[in-house]
């Protein structure tokens, strides 16, 4: 049977937690292998003599820097593209499904239409039968020819898979009928995905799969591909999901295509080993090349030598000359010009009440946030975490309620849906010309070129741009007027990886707030120092980076604690921990040591060594009451002690490092003595 898992039933009682038993798979080796395939474009050549194969149960990540060929290596796998030389050869009837980064505009057909459309056969037979279910054909002879073809292309099974699958993706019984043409492109994207995971073909190939999904889908899908029974090939900017599922990645660079073993983190470890070896024979080749031909040029007018001086040479000749390694040439480079300094309080909140119709999303709700703090929304999906920053931004009206902004404060919002920012109908260069800075087409050509808009590209209508290309377009828009208040909504979606290395690198140097909602757990861990749990419309303050929040909250897994609800758990504060004392090993070497000075030296340091410890403790202690305080409801009700507690808090954290760095040399000297 080819038309899907054998879910049994039609809903999941928990879609985000269950993985669906693999009922009718029947392994059978399969494999795709490509030999020596080259693609170039004009003079610009792509990659050559690439060669690998694809078999059963493999999980392979495509990387690579903006432009290197990924989805043009998709194309050519996939048999759309043809390439210069070598060849694709699939053995036997291996079936491969593709979900591009972008959806062709879709007709008719509705989301559960769609989802069952695995073949083309499958499709009329469907619409045929619901021309008998609506009395438009009423041949029984046909009807039942036509029941028992789509009965053996395991049609009895697909519906109720496919609506499992889209329930997953968090569509609701009442889309299934709607048509898609009527929905947004993200929901497109899910349908289409679901029509894969319906059809589940033998190698799946996924372009960015992650962009339109929200966490709990997310989740759900990443513990899905974990038991896909075929093989998985994927490119994606998501680090946790590329770990959670990749055992080897391929990369593009310079123009080769090279294999890794193991997942994202472990290809970066034997990446960064392969360089340094790289950059060492390199090295020591051209010292071998450049001592060769000294020779040659010392000795080249001696006839004696003559002899000599043409071995050398043929010896430079047929030497494999080693490339030295290079950076990406085509990466975001950039850095937010510091803003102006606002005041202490940046916004605040103060009895806010949002509702959708029926739906109350906040009713009361107080917060209030200080110059400087880098804050992570998280919570189930549905809690209000983008309502909050949209009215963070003032880009929605709320029903009751005041929104103060401090002193000097200008704010940026970088809005999930990129469009929302900018304005289809002008062009690049038009849209990063719309500021309020005065700047001259040079400079603005300057910036763009910076993040990858050369050339006529700046010309380019925003409405034809990818949904990487939007994402650029909007950061250099924030760039251009920076502001000292950045509110962003999954800023990753859209970017490569070296994109996002460039955004965390740029945000790492922002001397403004930053408030941001995303489900990229590397994104999270380099930049949130305070993490605002949003849950049913109430406010859960963590003091401490995302680390801390997942002690604080004994959550099970990283992804897992972004979209956790009132059932996540809240671990008691633990004591604070003492640090082990060196004093006894320390004693028994100066029991062995013969000279006063050191003995003196020694003593002195073990006193540091103590007193620190002691103040660690305290500190510790001190750190672990506060930020207790500061996750109670009612410390914000107090009129201003959050404030009060939050400073407090800020000068214990600075002595706590400031001890610790103490403490450390102290024992670094001391060991150092040994």
């Amino acid at each position: 049977m080819r038309g899907g898992r054998a879910l049994g039933q039609a809903r999941w009682p928990e879609p985000a937690l269950v993985i669906p038993p693999l009922l009718w798979y029947r392994p059978r080796p399969f494999m795709l292998t490509i030999t020596n395939m080259s693609k170039s474009f004009g003079a610009r050549v792509l990659f050559e003599d690439v060669s690998f194969q694809v078999n059963r149960g493999d999980r392979i990540a495509l990387v690579g820097p903006n432009g290197a060929g990924k989805s043009t290596l998709f194309s050519l796998i996939l048999g759309a593209d043809t390439p210069d030389t070598g060849e694709r050869v699939p053995e036997g009837q291996v079936t491969l499904g593709h979900l591009p980064q972008e959806i062709a505009t879709v007709g008719d057909e509705t989301v559960l239409e769609l989802a069952t459309a695995i073949t083309p056969e499958a499709t009329v037979l469907q619409r045929r039968i619901k021309r008998f279910d609506a009395g438009h054909d009423t041949d029984s002879h046909d009807f039942y020819d036509v029941q028992a073809e789509f009965d053996a292309l395991g049609g009895h099974q697909l519906e109720a898979n496919a609506k499992a699958i889209l329930d997953s993706l968090a569509f609701r019984e009442q889309d299934f009928e709607r048509p898609l043409k009527d929905m947004s492109g993200g929901w497109i994207m899910r349908a289409h995905l679901a029509r894969l995971l319906v059809q589940e073909p033998d190698i799946l190939i996924l372009d960015e799969p992650t962009n339109h999904l929200d966490l709990e889908a997310l989740r759900w899908f990443q513990g899905y591909l974990a038991s896909y029974p075929g093989a998985i090939l994927l490119i994606s900017h998501d680090r946790e999901f590329l770990n959670a599922l990749s055992g080897s990645v391929l990369e593009i660079r310079q123009r080769r295509v090279q294999r890794y073993r193991g997942n994202y983190d472990d290809f970066l470890v034997q990446r960064e080993a392969q360089a340094e070896q790289l950059m060492a024979a390199y090295k020591n080749q051209q010292k071998e090349i450049q001592q060769l031909q000294e020779f040659a040029d010392r000795f080249r007018a001696k006839n004696t030598k003559a002899s000599q001086v043409q071995s050398k040479l043929k010896q430079i000749e047929r030497m494999q000359k080693v490339e030295a390694p290079v950076r990406d040439s085509r990466a975001i480079r950039f850095r937010f010009p510091q803003p102006q300094r606002t005041g202490r309080m940046v916004v605040r909140l103060k009895d806010i009440h949002q509702a959708y119709g029926k739906n109350v999303v906040y009713q009361g709700m107080n917060l209030e946030v200080e110059r400087g703090q880098r804050m992570v929304l998280v919570g189930p999906n549905g809690a209000g975490k983008s309502t909050l920053l949209k009215i963070l931004a003032d880009a929605v009206p709320f029903q009751s309620g005041t929104r103060d902004l401090g002193l000097h404060v200008n704010v940026g919002y970088y809005a999930q849906y990129r469009i929302e920012m900018l304005r289809p109908e002008r062009t690049v260069l038009e849209e990063a010309a719309d500021t309020r800075q005065a700047t001259s087409e040079e400079f603005l050509r300057t910036v763009l070129g910076s993040f990858l808009f050369t050339g006529d590209d700046v010309f380019k209508p925003v409405s034809v741009l990818s949904g990487g290309e939007k994402s650029r377009l909007a950061l250099v828009k924030l760039l251009l007027d920076p502001p000292n208040l950045l509110l962003m909504d999954e800023p990753t979606t859209h970017l490569d990886m070296q994109s996002i290395d460039a955004l965390i690198g740029a945000l790492e140097d922002y001397a403004g707030t930053l408030i941001f909602i995303s489900h990229d757990v590397y994104f999270i861990r380099k930049l949130a120092k305070w993490v605002l749990r949003v849950d049913a419309g109430k406010l859960q303050h963590y003091h401490g980076d995302y680390q801390y929040y997942l002690d604080k909250t004994a959550a099970q897994s990283e992804r897992e604690a972004l979209t956790a609800g009132a059932g996540l758990k809240t671990a008691q504060p633990t004591p604070a921990t003492t640090r082990p004392s060196v004093r006894s090993k320390e004693q028994k070497r100066l029991d062995a040591e013969t000279r006063n000075a050191r003995f003196r030296e020694r003593r002195k340091l073990q006193g540091v060594v103590a007193s620190r410890e002691k103040e660690i403790a305290r500190l510790e202690i001190k750190q672990a009451t506060l930020a207790a305080e500061l996750e109670q409801p009612d410390t914000y009700e107090k009129p201003g002690r959050a404030v009060a507690a939050n400073r407090e808090l800020a000068h214990v954290v600075d002595d706590l490092a400031q001890a610790t760095a103490e403490w450390e040399e102290a024992v670094k000297r001391v060991e150092s003595m040994t």
